[in-house]
């Protein structure tokens, strides 16, 4: 089991973050003059930050829609033996339309996140790529209508 180191944040460092958060592309000399103190003490909170693990990197958020992703869907994946959990995660990383993969308590021993194009395209990937893997035993599958919360946790 992991144990996990908890980050103790002064002031300062939720202003930084909260001004990243919002726009990761602020500029660093911006978030010194908005937060009053320079831009190399900027830098060394993040790398402090980043060292910490409480950051890690940035990143561009994709559009699936735009790229033809109408529908997410959440699946349950149930598995005839939990030894076969690594095997399954490694096919489950070959198909790119998943996109999270989470262990779960509850009935499921695995609950993915993925994106299709449409509802055919969903059934194609459940019944031909996620269903055919060894040791998936079945699925149960949940159609977003629509995301109505996308936030990442308040500092």
């Amino acid at each position: 089991m992991k144990k996990s180191t908890i980050v103790t944040i002064d002031g300062i460092d939720k202003k930084i973050l909260r001004v990243l958060t919002e726009d990761a592309r602020t500029p660093i000399l911006e978030i010194a003059r908005n937060v009053g103190i320079s831009g190399a003490a900027i830098h060394q909170r993040l790398r402090k930050l980043e060292k910490s693990k409480l950051l890690s990197g940035s990143k561009f958020i994709l559009n699936a829609k735009v790229l033809g992703y109408s529908t997410t869907a959440f699946v349950g994946i149930y598995l005839d033996k939990a030894a076969n959990t690594d095997d399954v995660l490694r096919a489950l990383k070959r198909f790119p339309e998943v996109l999270e993969c989470h262990y779960t308590t509850g009935n499921y021993n695995l609950f993915i996140k993925l994106l299709a194009i449409d509802n055919e395209h969903l059934m194609h990937l459940l019944n031909k790529n996620i269903q055919s893997i060894d040791g998936v035993l079945r699925t149960e599958s949940l159609i977003s209508l629509d995301q109505q919360i996308d936030r990442q946790i308040k500092v």
